[in-house]
């Protein structure tokens, strides 16, 4: 299944950029409170919250090299879920920074995944389960780029 989702933040594209790139550990694993980073993997905290309710799973996160392209740059990531429950399914994904002018840049994300739970998973994945892993997406694409708008313009 394919999830894709976008968010605009107010700062110049060579910021995000340089902080997505060199600091992971702040924008990935930021969220979750206690992130531990070990090498370029890291644990974080997915979720989404459904009627004020959140649902949330401890998830390793993991990246590939940076693509750099003239018009973008891409940064692979995998998230595996942590523990038994299988609500939230393993996911590859590619983070996209790319500029929108001096000080606009658009983060976005095209994830795939398997649904999980198997057979019965794939079943009701069209009624459920995709709409758990489009608001998980946007949940954590969100919850990225609030961080990225806070944090402070890297020294150069």
């Amino acid at each position: 299944m394919f999830v894709r989702y976008f968010v605009e933040i107010a700062r110049p594209v060579a910021d995000v950029q340089e902080v997505l790139l060199t600091s992971p550990e702040l924008w990935a694993g930021g969220p979750a409170g206690e992130a531990h980073q070990r090498g370029r993997r890291l644990l974080s905290e997915v979720g989404f919250e459904p009627a004020g309710h959140r649902v949330s799973k401890r998830v390793e996160i993991c990246f590939s090299d940076p693509i750099h392209l003239p018009s973008k740059t891409i940064l692979p990531m995998t998230w595996s879920p942590t523990g038994a429950e299988p609500l939230f399914p393993a996911l590859d994904a590619d983070i996209e920074i790319a500029g929108l002018g001096p000080n606009r840049t658009q983060l976005s994300i095209s994830a795939r995944y398997t649904p999980p739970l198997g057979a019965v998973g794939r079943a009701i994945d069209r009624s459920l389960l995709h709409r758990v892993a489009e608001a998980t997406v946007k949940d954590f694409l969100d919850r990225v780029a609030a961080t990225l708008e806070r944090v402070p313009a890297p020294a150069r």
